[in-house]
């Protein structure tokens, strides 16, 4: 029976690659999804595995690669996979959060069919339901330009994808029932590497040589400085765009983000500390893995080296000085400055304000006094089978109301090949960090206070650096242009998971009048039905 499925699954996937795409390769993945005991910090905790995998297996892929993902869930609870950058490009039916997908049940299995179209670079993949993301279930994604598209630095010796962020002791059932309760979540107790504790990894290297070292960061609820003890770090990468090639002692990465770094191997053969500290935390925490160089001679010596902790201008300081390189070719031949993002008129301006109401005396947090709340059918489905009552366009204003917080199944209407200004507005004094769905941003300014319309003054309309994910600093603005070029339904949320998990998130349809494939793939024909939309038809083969 499996080996019949898989044929008609080839079938089927033949088929839509023969439409979009029939020249690109395809990789092919099983993934089974368990609970597994884990010991990350110590203690013994329930982990979500892949494969038997903590963190789950790598994806290695090159531009315009078909990806073809069967997840088989055998947890005891709905699942889903996201996809962290991955553009989905005109198929938002195969984000994986639960606006656009139907959660996989227990005992049974969905294929994700995907395609990394016109991107290069590192990003990650996580579980985006409840609170899963605090038990695991996350792994690296790289893509690799295409051989013959020029890269703006020699091929490196090794290349290293380095998952850190923030970990908590608890299951993920516990974290879950203390934000259900209305609660914060407590202060994590540690910083993993790649699933690891402090000293639980080592990263070999040759002397004199240069490895790539692909970060980010998937922890829950803090950013991160990053660091390699005597080492300087040429940053050439920042989700999918090829940068200004800066060089820095330490780098912060903000929940969410992901970077490449060259690091040349020019010191003395022995082993170094690779430091991972919390920012803007009290108290800071710290971990570290092993840099060994493969002729090494002595052990680590000293303590690790410190970094910054609290300061907030050094952080702003490094984030405008993070642009990008004009001249270097993206995914495809042309050098990433032929799109002159500054010198397109804007249709639209939205400003979204972050807020932590009580609502019915509970814990929530917000945007435009807005706490989403999710419908009983996935958005996505909801709107192609016109089901009326799961959720309302203009549901969330373009700017901050100044109201109290309420409840509501937030989604924002917009237009095909509109051109957005989008300023995120900070008025807490804790750090925050936004991503969004579907679509890449060019990053035009940022500072503290109010925003205004003389801010667009300072704007940088050359070489901002286009992404997905970005940090507004506490009391602070950060302000965004974007090109609507995708149709579908995309979350827009924080990378807070606690903040997201409580409402901090809302969705943006982005609309286009016509019915066709140049616009937006139609529904699977596999795609899973639930709520309002069971018991539907997706369409014919």
């Amino acid at each position: 029976m499996r080996s019949l499925w898989w044929s008609l699954l080839v079938v089927q996937i033949l088929f839509l690659l023969g439409f979009s795409n029939g020249e690109s390769p395809y990789r092919w993945y099983d993934w089974n999804i368990s609970y597994g005991d884990i010991y990350p910090l110590g203690v013994k905790q329930q982990g979500i595995l892949i494969n038997g995998q903590f963190p789950g297996p790598s994806i290695d892929s090159v531009t315009n690669d078909n990806l073809i993902i069967n997840i088989f869930n055998s947890l005891d609870e709905p699942f889903l996979l996201s996809w962290n950058g991955i553009q989905q490009r005109r198929n938002s039916w195969q984000d994986g959060v639960y606006g656009t997908n139907c959660p996989i049940p227990p005992g049974q299995n969905f294929t994700y069919i995907l395609q990394v179209k016109d991107q290069i670079g590192s990003f990650f993949y996580f579980p985006s339901l409840a609170m899963h993301k605090a038990a695991g279930g996350y792994g690296g994604i790289t893509i690799r330009s295409r051989p013959m598209i020029p890269v703006p630095f020699p091929p490196p010796t090794g290349d290293y994808t380095i998952l850190v962020g923030d970990w908590f002791k608890q299951n993920h059932t516990d974290l879950k029932a203390i934000l259900d309760g209305g609660n914060d979540l407590p202060f994590p107790d540690g910083i993993l590497f790649n699933g690891r504790g402090s000293n639980g990894l080592t990263f070999t290297v040759d002397q004199g040589r240069t490895h790539r070292f692909r970060i980010s960061n998937v922890g829950l609820t803090t950013a991160i400085n990053f660091r390699i003890q005597g080492h300087k770090m040429l940053l050439v990468e920042a989700e999918g765009t090829h940068t200004l090639q800066n060089t820095y002692e330490s780098l912060d990465i903000h929940l969410g983000q992901s970077y490449s770094v060259l690091v040349t191997m020019d010191q003395p053969g022995q082993d170094y500390y690779i430091v991972a500290s919390t920012r803007f935390t009290s108290p800071v925490l710290t971990a570290t893995s092993i840099l060994h160089y493969s002729n090494s001679a002595g052990s680590i010596s000293g303590p690790p080296p410190g970094g910054p902790t609290i300061e907030i201008d050094w952080s702003l300081n490094q984030a405008r000085s993070i642009r990008q390189n004009l001249t270097a070719s993206g995914p495809r031949p042309n050098p990433q400055g032929s799109y002159h993002y500054g010198l397109v008129n804007t249709t639209r301006t939205i400003r979204l304000a972050n807020s932590a109401p009580m609502i019915n005396g509970k814990k929530r947090y917000a945007v435009n006094s807005v706490s989403f709340i999710p419908a009983d059918t996935p958005l996505k489905l909801a709107d192609y089978f016109k089901i009326p009552g799961v959720f309302n366009l203009g549901s969330i204003q373009d700017y901050p109301t100044g109201g109290g917080g309420y409840f509501q199944t937030s989604v924002m209407a917009a237009d095909f090949r509109a051109y957005f200004e989008v300023v995120f507005e900070n008025p807490e004094d804790t750090v925050q960090s936004w991503h969004i769905d579907g679509h890449i941003f060019f990053v035009v300014g940022m500072d503290g206070g109010q925003w205004s319309t003389a801010s667009r003054l300072n704007y940088n309309l050359r070489d901002g650096i286009s992404r997905c994910t970005i940090q507004v600093y506490p009391k602070s603005w950060t302000a965004l242009y974007m090109p609507l070029d995708n149709v579908g339904m995309w979350n827009i949320r924080s990378e807070n998971w606690a903040r997201q998990y409580l409402g901090q998130q809302f969705y943006l349809r982005v609309y286009s009048p016509v019915n066709s494939w140049r616009d937006e793939y139609p529904i699977p024909k596999g795609a899973l039905l639930c709520g309002r939309a069971s018991g539907r038809r997706t369409r014919p083969l």
